[in-house]
């Protein structure tokens, strides 16, 4: 009897997770066509563009300086919108560029507050960069749909790198097309930053999160990121040894992956994987990092006291010549 009692109980228990998991099965939105969602994020942004005006803060040595401001043009107002600064000759500058990705051709606005004066990142490089983010979204009340900003993250006493390459595609997109400037250390520990390079991306959300979104970030999402750029430290993608922004070959501060059967200018074996992230650059098998050289002597590193091989032969780990 009591074994009758565990197997009908057993029975009941089994038809009942059955029968919830059937009935709270949650519908998956299907991930939205690029193209589709573009056209409407590139709609927000020019919308965003034409209807806020900025205010910049121009305070050399201070912790606010080109600290920017976004502001609605009230009805009747003439303020100049943040579009009316395209292709500026000065500064406000907003400029625009072409980055393909999801087989498809989007436009990034960003605006140039100030160029600065040092050294442009690669895209693979790591910044250090003061930020503020916003998402856009429209919100519908009283049946009245408004454009708004939202304030998501800001980070205004930077403490580490980030790698642009580990970042969203907008950030890698945007920060080459600006400069680090000067610093100086404080008796009290502090730094102050000088010259350095500022501006405002407006990314489309797949430059950004697209479906994903991050934390408060809703998915399809456009961003709206203020930045100061202070700082970039050259990074070495595939550790072979030579910083990825010296194997950029075109030098144009962009290192990419190409489609299959398009020629890649940063790849010197055309074997699709550009120089950054090829061990064998060269496709000769032989690792990069043991290819290079000491500068100090000429010869292929480690191996500092060995004769340089001839013929197109190659020192290997164990120091002898091969073929």
């Amino acid at each position: 009897m009591n074994k009758f009692k565990y197997y009908f109980i057993l029975l009941v228990a089994t038809i009942s997770l059955f029968s919830c998991s059937k009935n709270d099965t949650a519908d998956v939105e299907p991930i939205r066509d690029y193209a589709v969602q573009y056209a409407t994020d590139i709609a927000n942004i020019e919308q965003y563009l034409t209807t806020y005006y900025i205010t910049v803060t121009d305070n050399p040595s201070g912790t606010d300086d080109q600290d920017v401001v976004f502001t609605k043009i009230p009805a009747g107002g003439n303020q100049p919108s943040i579009m009316s600064y395209k292709d500026n000759a000065g500064f406000p500058k907003l400029l625009s560029k072409e980055v393909v990705l999801h087989d498809i051709t989007y436009k990034l606005y960003y605006l140039v507050l100030r160029e600065g004066s040092g050294q442009s990142p690669c895209n693979v490089d790591g910044v250090l960069a003061s930020y503020k983010g916003d998402y856009l979204n429209q919100v519908t009340a009283d049946n009245v749909t408004t454009l708004t900003a939202t304030q998501f993250e800001q980070v205004k006493y930077p403490q580490s790198i980030l790698s642009l390459y580990g970042t969203v595609s907008g950030w890698s997109e945007t920060f080459p097309e600006f400069k680090t400037g000067t610093y100086e250390s404080n008796p009290n520990g502090t730094i102050t930053y000088n010259d350095f390079g500022a501006g405002v991306m407006f990314l489309p959300s797949g430059l950004g999160y697209y479906s994903s979104g991050s934390g408060s970030i809703p998915s399809y999402s456009p961003l709206v990121f203020s930045f100061k750029l202070y700082e970039i430290k050259r990074l070495d993608q595939d550790a072979d040894g030579i910083p990825s922004y010296l194997e950029d070959k075109d030098g144009d501060g962009y290192v990419r992956y190409f489609a299959s059967g398009v020629t890649n200018p940063d790849d010197t074996d055309g074997d699709y994987v550009p120089d950054f992230a090829d061990v064998d650059d060269d496709g000769d098998n032989y690792t990069t990092k043991l290819e290079i050289k000491n500068p100090a002597t000429g010869l292929p590193y480690p191996f500092a006291d060995i004769p340089t091989c001839t013929s197109g032969k190659k020192n290997y780990l164990d120091a002898t010549c091969h073929p």
